[in-house]
C-alpha cells in the first residue's frame, strides 16, 4: 500500500508539473526547467551522501571503535541480504540516526552518540533496521526523483515571475499569478507527503528486518522526547536535510501537519504496535547469534541481559530467543 501511495503521489506531482509547465512557460519553458532540475538534482544524487555526512560532522567507525553499533549493523545487513554499509558516528547530544547513499552498494548509516547513550541494544537494533529499510527500499532514489520534479515546478514559477509567463493560457494573467504563488507550495506538499509515506514503509521494513516492532516503537518514543529536549544546531542550520533523520531533528513540530517531513510519532508507534499484534514483525531475516533456523513458535524465550543504557518496559520490547 505504501508503494502504491508513493507511485500515485509521484504521478500526481508529474501531472502537476506538466499542467503548470504548459500554463506558465509553454512547452519550451517546461522542457528547459525539467532539464535544469535534472542537472541540479543529479549532481546532488551522486554527491549527496558525502556532502550530508560532512555537514553533519559524521566520522567513519569500525568494529574496534564502535563495537556494539558495528556488530548490530553487520548482523542486520546480513539478515536483510544487503551489502555491509559504511558505519558513521555523529558526536551529537540529540538522539537520532539517518541513512544516505544512492544505492545499497554505496550506502552509509549514521547514529549520534546521544542515541547510543539513550537506547538499549534492542532499541538500537530497531532503529538501525529502520535505516537499512530505507537503503533496501532505495528511498534516496525516490526522494531524488521527487526533488527533480518539485525543483522543476519551482523553476517554472520563477521563470514566470521574471519573464511574465504564458499569458495566453486559458486562465489569463490572474491565473498565471495564482499558479506562480501556489504551484511551488503544492509541489512541496506532495514532496513532504511522499517523505512521510516512506517513513511508514521504513518502520514496517525495519520491524521485519529486526523482528522487533515493539523495540522500534519504544525507541521512537524515546527519540522523539530526546529530540525535543536537545537542540541540533547543525540540523537547524540545514533544515532541507531534516527528512533524512528517523525523527524530526528540528524544534517546534509536535504533530502531523502539511509541512512536516515526518508522520506524528504516536501514529508511527500505533502502527508498529498493530503490526506486532498481527505478527507481521515476527519475520526471521537471516542468521542471528540468538537464534537458529527454526520457527519462532517452537522456541522458548529467555530474558535479555546486558542492556546497554537502561531497560525498556516489558510491553515495549521483545526478548531474544534461543532453542
Amino acid at each position: 500500500m505504501n508503494y502504491l501511495k508513493t507511485t500515485l503521489l509521484l504521478a500526481a506531482m508529474t501531472g502537476l508539473f506538466l499542467a503548470i509547465g504548459f500554463l506558465l512557460g509553454g512547452t519550451g519553458g517546461m522542457v528547459i526547467a525539467f532539464l535544469v532540475a535534472i542537472a541540479m538534482n543529479g549532481f546532488a544524487y551522486w554527491k549527496s551522501d558525502k556532502l550530508v555526512l560532512r555537514m553533519q560532522g559524521a566520522r567513519p567507525v569500525n568494529e574496534a571503535q564502535a563495537p556494539q553499533l558495528y556488530r548490530i549493523v553487520s548482523r542486520l545487513a546480513a539478515r536483510a541480504q544487503l551489502p555491509m554499509p559504511k558505519v558513521y558516528l555523529v558526536d551529537q547530544a540529540q538522539p537520532n540516526a539517518f541513512a544516505t547513499g544512492r544505492n545499497p552498494q554505496n550506502a552509509a548509516v549514521a547514529a549520534t552518540t546521544g542515541l547510543l547513550r539513550l537506547l538499549d541494544e534492542d532499541e538500537i537494533e530497531g532503529v538501525m533496521a529502520h535505516e537499512l529499510a530505507h537503503v533496501k527500499n532505495r528511498d534516496t532514489l525516490i526522494m531524488t526523483m521527487t526533488a527533480v520534479v518539485a525543483g522543476a515546478i519551482s523553476m517554472l514559477a520563477n521563470f514566470a515571475l521574471f519573464f511574465g509567463g504564458n499569458r495566453n493560457n486559458p486562465l489569463g494573467i490572474f491565473g498565471a499569478i495564482l499558479i506562480m504563488i501556489f504551484a511551488p507550495m503544492a509541489a512541496m506538499l506532495v514532496q513532504m507527503a511522499i517523505s512521510r509515506t516512506r517513513e511508514y514503509a521504513a518502520d514496517r521494513g525495519g520491524a521485519e528486518i529486526s523482528g522487533k516492532p515493539l523495540a522500534l516503537a519504544s525507541a521512537l518514543d524515546k527519540l522523539q522526547n530526546g529530540a525535543r529536549r536537545c537542540r541540533n544546531d547543525i540540523a537547524e542550520a540545514n533544515p532541507a536535510q531534516a527528512h533524512m533523520f528517523i525523527v524530526n531533528p528540528l524544534s517546534g513540530e509536535k504533530m502531523d501537519s502539511l509541512f512536516s517531513t515526518h508522520p506524528a510519532t504516536q501514529n508511527r508507534i500505533a502502527a508498529l504496535r498493530a503490526l506486532a499484534g498481527s505478527g507481521g514483525g515476527d519475520v526471521d531475516r537471516g542468521p542471528s547469534p540468538h537464534r537458529q533456523d527454526q520457527p519462532w513458535a517452537n522456541q522458548r524465550p529467555r530474558r535479555s541481559t546486558g542492556s546497554v543504557s537502561g531497560s525498556v518496559p516489558r510491553a515495549g520490547r521483545r526478548d531474544h530467543w534461543r532453542p
